[in-house]
């Protein structure tokens, strides 16, 4: 039975990709995410970090096991669906940022808010970009940004909609030290402000110290 206090439950998830020769990325993952909590999820490359990421947010379908995230079951719903349960849910950063390349640094925040019927989309969108410094790039394009830059638009329209949930995978990753201490200063804010749960894949031992607790994956499992 799934807690009202728990924004992510996921119970014996196991994610098995390819077809000829499968591989069984996920093996029997059970956790918890409580309300308002930061969690750090440590582990080496290919231990499984990015694809729990991409499991409990809806973005790869789990082969067995039941997710449930703000009260709704992954496990059951259509593309189309989680799609709907994502927006404004959910703010999701991967190593891969995913910006439109037609749409400027604005609209590739602002876009996702006015989908959700947000009034003032614009104008959050703006605000969102000077807080991680971008406030002289609102009309650029993806291509016109470097890839810190792309990464912190990125952010910004993952925190825009104040999501109950933020998922950040490496979010300083293409950052230097002094903006990746901003963005990470950030991160905490807007989970302090709005009382979102917070997971963070890192390999940096000082951001794992700032979270509530550390879960480590080792071979597809929580160690």
């Amino acid at each position: 039975m799934t807690r009202p206090d728990m924004v992510v439950t996921a119970r014996d998830v196991r994610l098995t990709l390819g077809s000829v020769k499968p591989v069984e990325i996920l093996r029997g993952i059970d956790c918890d995410i409580a309300a308002g909590e930061s969690v750090a999820l440590l582990g080496a490359s290919g231990s499984g970090k990015s694809s729990l990421m991409a499991v409990l947010s809806g973005l790869e379908r789990a082969s067995s096991g039941q997710v449930t995230v703000n009260g709704l079951d992954f496990t059951s719903l259509d593309e189309d669906a989680l799609a709907v349960a994502r927006r404004g849910r959910i703010g999701i950063v991967l190593q891969a940022f995913h910006l439109l390349p037609t749409m400027t640094a604005q609209e590739n925040v602002a876009v996702p808010m006015e989908l959700q019927g947000l009034a003032d989309a614009r104008a959050r969108s703006a605000d969102e970009l000077a807080a991680v410094g971008l406030e002289h790039r609102l009309d650029h394009y993806p291509a016109q940004l470097s890839g810190g830059e792309q990464q912190r638009v990125a952010i910004a329209r993952a925190l825009a909609p104040r999501p109950a949930l933020v998922l950040a995978d490496e979010p300083t990753g293409n950052l230097d030290a002094a903006t990746g201490a901003r963005i990470v200063d950030l991160l905490f804010a807007r989970r302090e402000a709005t009382g979102a749960s917070l997971v963070i894949i890192t390999h940096d031992p000082a951001l794992a110290r700032r979270c509530d607790r550390v879960l480590e994956m080792v071979d597809g499992r929580l160690a």
